[in-house]
């Protein structure tokens, strides 16, 4: 961690996730489930929004502020154009709104806290679900991100296909002829939970916002992943695309995409 930021141990910033986490979740699940909350409209770039996404980061941003105020909060529904800093904290407050207007369940809070470009800590939690998952708490390696089988042999996450570029759709129409199976869950953090976890052998992300996969990368490198973006460089908050996965099928999934005209 940087000088500027080393009064937050690990521990302590553990403490604050898990307490914002719980403001946020604990709303949503009541009040903010209700249908005056839940009313759906949509942003200039056609993602949807709910007064629910925004009290929930209100509530979420009110406790990291209080406690790490020197560390500046960036969630999905408040940050202006440009890049992020390169220590802060990421908050998606629904990611998934889709699924949450509809009433499914695949979908989840995502905080996660980037030291220096690179997400150090995550915590995902999906309300409906009742799951939380946390860096640092110690779990197992997943299966998934050992070694894994090939790109032929995968199962593979994919989310962001509602972009509508034609690259994208290239993808797409590729990977269903070259992966085992495709899940379209509708949610990134979900979507990297589930590779950390090992119920996905990988995952792409297309066009992700550095809030919606913070936390969830943190997760994967944990749990002995390789999270890729452009090039097949590490991900960064500017790559277009995420692949997540053994590094092997993480590799794979990049070449495919480096394939295809932009």
């Amino acid at each position: 961690m940087s000088p500027r930021h080393a009064l937050y141990d690990a521990a302590a910033l553990h403490r604050v996730a898990r307490d914002a986490m719980d403001a946020g979740v604990e709303w949503l699940a009541g009040e903010g489930a209700g249908p005056l909350w839940t009313h759906r409209r949509f942003k200039p770039s056609g993602e949807e929004v709910t007064d629910a996404d925004i009290e929930v980061e209100r509530r979420m941003t009110r406790v990291l502020v209080d406690r790490t105020p020197d560390i500046p909060v960036v969630g999905e529904e408040s940050a202006g154009p440009g890049p992020v800093p390169d220590t802060c904290w990421l908050l998606d407050p629904v990611d998934g709104t889709m699924n949450f207007t509809r009433g499914a369940p695949g979908y989840a809070v995502s905080l996660a806290c980037v030291v220096d470009g690179t997400p150090v800590l995550g915590v995902v939690h999906a309300p409906a679900l009742g799951r939380r998952w946390t860096t640092g708490a110690g779990g197992a390696k997943a299966a998934g991100v050992q070694g894994g089988p090939g790109l032929s042999g995968a199962v593979v996450g994919l989310t962001g296909t509602g972009s509508g570029r034609p690259r994208s759709a290239r993808l797409i129409a590729r990977l269903y002829d070259v992966a085992h199976r495709i899940r379209l869950q509708g949610a990134m953090s979900l979507d990297l939970v589930g590779v950390a976890e090992g119920w996905l052998d990988a995952c792409v992300c297309l066009g992700p916002g550095p809030w919606d996969v913070a936390a969830g990368v943190a997760l994967v490198r944990e749990s002995g992943g390789t999270v890729l973006g452009a090039g097949g460089d590490a991900y960064t908050t500017q790559s277009p695309i995420l692949a997540a996965g053994a590094d092997s099928v993480a590799r794979e999934l990049i070449a495919l995409w480096e394939s295809l005209d932009s």
